[in-house]
């Protein structure tokens, strides 16, 4: 199977390959080092699986781009790498497309079991994550938008919600989705008036608590 390794850093990238390329079945054709660039690999070399690590600043957030990929090159199966366990992260990295999620201080078999699970098709959770999961899904499924407003943003405003998040300009934010100004000026304002938010700090304080942010 065909491999690609995202991370922003190259000793984990140097690692998994290591791990991957010794296997008789794998062979990582390629690696990233943010969002865009993995979707840039991606498109060129069509692989089986992408390993996506999630926290890769600065830039676009693992969890947009793990979304972008699934949209327009669905055959690549995405499995995410990560340090966070909680059940709420693990709810919108599923909801955004990826097929299995394991942490980055697993074992190597497990890291071996995952790609291969999901490159059969399957969804990989770690056994410890598997009630978590049915519990948030139970939830997301009882409550309505207007409880989780964050279920209304649209995909171009959950785009721009970490960048402006992380203090770039509307014309830093336009350039690279892009997009005018105007239009920039104008997700933003949706945004703050969805989560009724009233400040930056507020917008920050929001996207570190959606853990859409790593500085």
């Amino acid at each position: 199977m065909k491999i690609i390794i995202a991370d922003d850093h190259a000793v984990v990238r140097s690692g998994f390959m290591h791990i991957l390329n010794f296997q008789n079945d794998m062979e990582v054709v390629a690696t990233a080092a943010d969002g865009l660039e993995a979707y840039a690999k991606v498109a060129k070399h069509r692989p089986d699986v992408l390993l996506m690590d999630l926290s890769m600043p600065p830039g676009e957030s693992g969890l947009i781009a793990t979304g972008k990929i699934h949209e327009d090159f669905p055959d690549t199966k995405i499995l995410i790498l990560t340090m966070h366990d909680d059940e709420e992260y693990l709810f919108h990295v599923l909801k955004n497309g990826a097929s299995g999620y394991i942490l980055k201080n697993a074992p190597d078999e497990e890291l071996l079991s995952a790609v291969r699970t999901v490159y059969n098709g399957d969804t990989y959770i770690h056994p410890s994550m598997a009630t978590s999961l049915v519990r948030e899904f139970i939830k997301h499924d009882t409550i309505g938008p207007e409880d989780d407003p964050f279920k209304i943003l649209t995909k171009r405003e959950l785009e721009v919600l970490p960048l402006a998040a992380k203090g770039y300009g509307n014309k830093d934010i336009a350039e690279k989705l892009y997009i005018s100004v105007k239009t920039v000026e104008a997700h933003k304002s949706r945004i703050m008036e969805k989560l009724n938010l009233k400040s930056r700090p507020e917008l920050i304080e929001y996207a570190l608590r959606k853990k859409l942010l790593d500085f």
